[in-house]
Parts: C-alpha cells; sequence; structure tokens
C-alpha cells in the first residue's frame, strides 16, 4: 500500500491521489570535475528511493552534468520544463536531491516553483522536509534562502580570488578580440589570436597616425576580414571600444575591481605610445607626433604611400645640393629600399589617377544606368513596403477581434486565447521585421552623380591644384588602403574606394575601354 500523506498532494488540489502519481527526477553537479565522482549516482540512488518509498512512478531522470548553476546555462532543466508542460496532467512532481540543486537564487527558485504550480506539479526534496502545508512551505523558503547565502558566499570568494589575479596582471575575463585564453600551464593569461591579432594591431596602428575617422576605419577592417567571434563583421560600437581597450597596450585596469593600471602577464600587441595616440585622436587633441601624421605641406604622400620592402609609409625632405635645394620621399632610417625624388613620386601618382579617370561619355552612360536602376528599385521597394503594410495591418485585425471574442463575447477560453495570440504576435513580429528591411535610405542619387560626373573625369589636376588636407582626402577616397612604392613604380594592385571599382579600365586589343559590367551588382 502507498502511503496517504498531505506531503504527496498535487499544489492546491484537497483530492487523494491517482494510485501512482507522475514523477521527474532532477539531479545536478555544478563543475565538470564533479562528473567524475559518485555525486550523480548518489543523488539519483537517493531520489529513486524517495518516489519507491513515497509510491510515485518516475515518469523521466534529467542530469545536469558540470553546467552552471544559471538556469539560462542549463540545458537538463530546460528540457525539465519542457517535459512537465508537454505533459501536463501526467506529471504531479519534481523530484531533486535537495534545493540547492534546484537553484541557487531564491528569485529563481520561487519563479521555477510558481510556474511549476501554474502546470499542476509540486516540488519534493529527497533529503528536507518541504511540502505545500504552510510548515512545509517556510521550511522552503528558508532553505532557498540558505542556498542563495551559500552562492553568495561562493560568489565572494571567486570575486576576491578574481580580484587578486588581476592584481598580479592576470586577465581573468573573456579574451577581448585578438586575443584567446591561455592555458593555466602557459604562464600567461592571454596569447595572441593568430588569425586576429595581426589585423587588430594593423588597425589600431592605422587609426593612431589620424588619417582614418572611427566609420572609415571600420570599412577597413571590414575590407581586410576582420570579424568577430561569431563570424560577424564589427559594429560601430565594437571597432570603438577595440580601440579604447588598454589590454591590447598589455595594460590590465579594472575599475570594478579596484585594480587600475597593471602591467599584464602577456604580449601587448601595440605599444604604450601607439596605444595613447589612439586616445589622443578619440578626444579630438592633437598627438604628440601631431605635424608628422598630419603631413607636410610639401609632400602630400607622405605616410600615405608605402615602402614595398618594409611596408613602413614613406617620409619626405628637403636635402641641400650645391646650390639649391631637392625635396625627396624616402623611406625611414634601417631601410633603404625607396629614395625618390618628390616630382617623380607625385608624378607617377597623377597618371595613377589619370588611368582611373572615365571618359565624358562613359560618365553620361553610367549616370543613365544608375538613375534607372535606383528608379526600379525604388519601385520594388514601394511595393514591398506596401504588401508588408496590408500583411501587418491584416494580423492586427486578426488580433483586434480574437481580443474581442475573449473579452466581450466569451467565445473562447483562454488557452484558445494564448495559443493564438502567441501565433498571431509572432507573425506581426516577423512582417514588421520584414517591412524594415524593405526600406530604402533616402539618397540624393542625382545629386551624387552630379557630383561624381564634375569631380571624377577631372580627378588629377583636382588633387595637384588642392590643398594639402584636400589632397589628403582625395588621396583617402581614391585608395583607401594606401599604395605601394619599390623604388620605381607603384607595384600591386592598389584597393581604391568602391566607386572606381566599377571604372577600371580593361585591355581589348590596342584600345583602352570601360567594363559596364560592374554596375549593375553594385546598384541593383
Amino acid at each position: 500500500m502507498r502511503p496517504t500523506t498531505n506531503a504527496l498532494k498535487p499544489p492546491g488540489d484537497g483530492t487523494t491521489l491517482p494510485s501512482m502519481a507522475g514523477a521527474v527526477v532532477y539531479i545536478r553537479v555544478s563543475t565538470k570535475e564533479q562528473t567524475e565522482n559518485l555525486s550523480l549516482p548518489t543523488q539519483l540512488r537517493a531520489c529513486e528511493e524517495y518516489c519507491r518509498r513515497e509510491g510515485l512512478d518516475v515518469l523521466e531522470r534529467f542530469r545536469e552534468e558540470g553546467e552552471s548553476a544559471k538556469t539560462a546555462d542549463r540545458t537538463e532543466l530546460q528540457r525539465l520544463l519542457a517535459f512537465c508542460r508537454t505533459n501536463k496532467g501526467r506529471v504531479h512532481f519534481v523530484v531533486v536531491f535537495n534545493l540547492t540543486r534546484f537553484a541557487r537564487d531564491k528569485y529563481d527558485h520561487f519563479a521555477l516553483r510558481s510556474y511549476l504550480q501554474s502546470l499542476g506539479i509540486s516540488l519534493r526534496s529527497a533529503t528536507e522536509p518541504i511540502d505545500d502545508t504552510s510548515t512545509g512551505k517556510l521550511m522552503e523558503g528558508v532553505l532557498a534562502a540558505f542556498a542563495q547565502f551559500d552562492n553568495d558566499v561562493r560568489s565572494d570568494r571567486t570575486r576576491a580570488g578574481m580580484k587578486a589575479a588581476l592584481e598580479l596582471g592576470r586577465w581573468v575575463f573573456l579574451a577581448p578580440l585578438g586575443y584567446m585564453n591561455a592555458p593555466r600551464a602557459m604562464g600567461k593569461s592571454l596569447i595572441p589570436d593568430p588569425e586576429r591579432a595581426p589585423l587588430v594591431r594593423r588597425a589600431v596602428e592605422e587609426y593612431a597616425t589620424g588619417r582614418f575617422t572611427k566609420q572609415q576605419l571600420l570599412q577597413q577592417v571590414t575590407a581586410w576580414g576582420l570579424r568577430n567571434r561569431r563570424g560577424q563583421p564589427l559594429s560601430s560600437q565594437a571597432i570603438g571600444m577595440l580601440l579604447r581597450n588598454q589590454l591590447y597596450a598589455g595594460i590590465v585596469d579594472v575599475a570594478e575591481y579596484g585594480v587600475r593600471g597593471r602591467r599584464g602577464d602577456f604580449e601587448p600587441l601595440v605599444s604604450e605610445d601607439t596605444f595613447y595616440r589612439v586616445q589622443a585622436v578619440l578626444s579630438g587633441h592633437t598627438p604628440s607626433l601631431a605635424p608628422q601624421l598630419q603631413g607636410h605641406p610639401d609632400f602630400p604622400l607622405r605616410g600615405f604611400v608605402r615602402c614595398e620592402s618594409c611596408g613602413r609609409g614613406l617620409t619626405g625632405s628637403w636635402s641641400k645640393g650645391r646650390s639649391s635645394y631637392y625635396a625627396y620621399y624616402h623611406c625611414r632610417p634601417g631601410c633603404r629600399g625607396v629614395n625618390v625624388t618628390k616630382a617623380r613620386l607625385e608624378t607617377l601618382f597623377e597618371k595613377e589617377l589619370t588611368r582611373l579617370q572615365p571618359t565624358a561619355g562613359y560618365m553620361r552612360l553610367l549616370k543613365e544606368s544608375v538613375l534607372q536602376v535606383w528608379k526600379t528599385r525604388k519601385e520594388s521597394a514601394r511595393a514591398d513596403l506596401a504588401r508588408a503594410e496590408r500583411q501587418a495591418e491584416a494580423i492586427q485585425k486578426k488580433l483586434d477581434r480574437l481580443d474581442e471574442a475573449f473579452l466581450f463575447e466569451r467565445s473562447i477560453d483562454i488557452d484558445v486565447y494564448d495559443r493564438h495570440a502567441e501565433k498571431l504576435r509572432e507573425e506581426l513580429t516577423l512582417v514588421r521585421i520584414d517591412r524594415h528591411a524593405t526600406e530604402l535610405e533616402e539618397l540624393d542619387v542625382e545629386g551624387i552623380l552630379a557630383f561624381a560626373e564634375r569631380v571624377l573625369p577631372r580627378a588629377a589636376d583636382l588633387w595637384v591644384q588642392a590643398s594639402l588636407a584636400q589632397r589628403q582626402r582625395f588621396q583617402q577616397l581614391f585608395f583607401p588602403e594606401g599604395m605601394t612604392f619599390d623604388g620605381r613604380d607603384f607595384v600591386g594592385t592598389a584597393v581604391t574606394a568602391r566607386a572606381f571599382n566599377y571604372l577600371q579600365p580593361i585591355e581589348e586589343g590596342n584600345k583602352r575601354l570601360v567594363d559596364l559590367t560592374g554596375i549593375e551588382p553594385v546598384t541593383s
């Protein structure tokens, strides 16, 4: 005979249980190491013995091995809740070894317990006297509070240990982009990510030159292939955080733990000088190397053109001859790869600009093609928006009718209402997302094309006549990643701005033609 006790009545139900009430068992260990001893088998035996003693039929067992105490990270707990929901009426009890195995936080405990009660399910502990009586509920509250206290004590100890490690220069959190968390045996907390570290270093060093805005840098790092851990391009917020992160200069600084300016136990990706130049650029203050970084009016290509031998930007200076001074671009000390006169290098650069210049006829053709495609795209977008609006209105009307049927007509019950309302809200959300994706940014396409029609065919002349600042902006517009020089000529294929990707000349026999194939992909 099964013992009949008040403890085994379903919550809120004063009737006698069926001959065999259904139960599910939930057991958990909080660290990977505990999965290797008898903790789980011990918990399971105790829970199953409790069920046998109380006459409960164990429908399912859920084993949480080495998972976090956080509910969101506990896959088996989520499976248990789903099982209880889909087997409502069959499951009457959730049995745990003790309440610390169920939740470490009072809020989580009572939130879970309340959800189970809504399904007609009561919580039981194999080692603690809790039930649905007033005394049992009091005991449950006390035990839940002690579980949270135990978790808080552990948290305090963990926090103290983390602070001590930070004081020693160890990084105890997730590694930032460009680093990886190192195994403890290596004696370092971080090691450079072989794939991302060079790109992060390059991004910080390029921004330190003052030649880029954050948005321009974001476009550059995206073109270089820098991605976050999910394989997605960086956001504007992420590039800002990257530029301000002192870890890249080997500095551990965590104000929350009272740790400031500690030397890290890992290899910096950039020098402190570079890091603080970046902060000066971000704050709008003039960096200490401002004259060199901003350029000299006599040498507009300074820093923009790189030496093929060492990869560093060229500098420029005047050399005194017998009777006059001569201007030269040359590489920095330690490399003799480039030493070229100012006139020759700038003449070669003008030729590169001339090579990109489209004919007037081509510009007219480009303008007509772009405007036609833009008009077609706008018409298509308007049609998609109208369709999405109609769908959203139709779904909203269904929701309104559903509300009326439930609230005023009382023709449907709460379960039917919830099921249909949730489905309709999901559909409405998806339609709104789709509507947002179809919206086109408002652009003055005709104005942009008119500007391009005036500027692109005269790029070389405009560069020669422009001021230093205007020349540098032209250079960045035409060749955003700079150019490489081997001492005689520009080498490699310089990365041009997107507009020029569709104006590159191609050879066909003895004629220089312009390839029109680039128009369609970028404008349609």
